[in-house]
């Protein structure tokens, strides 16, 4: 393997990896309570939103125009609006003592918990699959930093190290919630991160000959338009349901101006003539 290529993927490793960290923050901490949890999932519902219209779609309008930025997004939430048929609501099944109507309060409160824990662990598997999409193309990033010269590569390494452990608490918070495993929420978290090394392998072997840049932007712009509606059809629903619609709003713009921040300081590290 290229010497470059190596110093590229420990480049990335150290900026998808720290989506560990956020999880470290999350499991060494009590699991919190619901409304916490709604606050938290707005929160993440924010950096989704603020991924998929200020970046990835923002991307792909500026680099294959308007019209078909746009038909790339909605191609994206069109798919996924069809996928999400085929997904089963996360419900819980009729016991037997439901059955015969023998429940007992106790029964029904654990009952409604499952179904709380098990729609957070479909949202926190939703928003691990949204995190990996958008770390890949970072580090494709990476790579083209590293091979302008060792300091480019290792300042936006470093930024998107920063702008990568909120991210790890979003992803790492939902699971630990849902399953009260540390390890189930650490493990999930970090292979969110790992999309990056990926993306520098894929770039650096894959993209030079099999993709042109005006068909990985649309893909990324059709990546947009499936976050955005995961978020609206999964993670929305569920901070609101938990936290309340006025303080879920709240926690959902709170969260946009946080990635749109941290994106600006990932873009201002660049050099002129890259963009992520």
């Amino acid at each position: 393997m290229d010497s470059q290529v190596l110093v590229a993927l420990a480049l990335s490793l150290v900026g998808g990896l720290s989506t560990s960290l956020g999880a470290l923050f999350v499991i060494l901490n009590p699991a919190p309570n619901l409304k916490m949890l709604g606050l938290l999932q707005g929160f993440a519902a924010g950096l989704m939103l603020s991924i998929s219209f200020l970046d990835l779609a923002h991307n792909a309008i500026n680099s294959v125009g308007f019209l078909k930025g746009n038909l790339w997004f909605f191609a994206g939430v069109m798919f996924f609006a069809f996928v999400v048929n085929f997904i089963p609501e996360p419900t819980i099944a009729p016991s037997s003592e439901s059955k015969n109507k023998k429940h007992t309060g106790d029964e029904g409160g654990k009952d409604v918990m499952k179904k709380h824990q098990r729609q957070v662990l479909f949202s926190g598997i939703i928003t691990a699959v949204g995190i990996s999409l958008h770390n890949f193309p970072e580090g494709m990033a990476v790579f083209l930093g590293s091979m302008k010269g060792l300091r480019v590569g290792l300042n936006l390494a470093l930024a998107i190290a920063l702008h990568n452990i909120p991210e790890g608490v979003a992803v790492a918070l939902p699971v630990y919630f849902a399953t009260q495993s540390k390890w189930q929420a650490f493990k999930l978290s970090t292979l969110s991160g790992l999309a990056e090394p990926l993306g520098v392998i894929i770039v650096a072997y894959l993209f030079p000959s099999s993709l042109s840049p005006e068909i990985l932007e649309g893909l990324l712009g059709a990546v947009g338009g499936v976050m955005a509606f995961l978020t609206l059809h999964e993670m929305l629903p569920l901070a609101f349901d938990y936290a309340g619609q006025k303080q879920a709003v709240k926690a959902v713009f709170l969260g946009m101006a946080f990635m749109s921040a941290s994106l600006y300081f990932l873009e201002i590290s660049l050099p002129k003539e890259m963009s992520l």
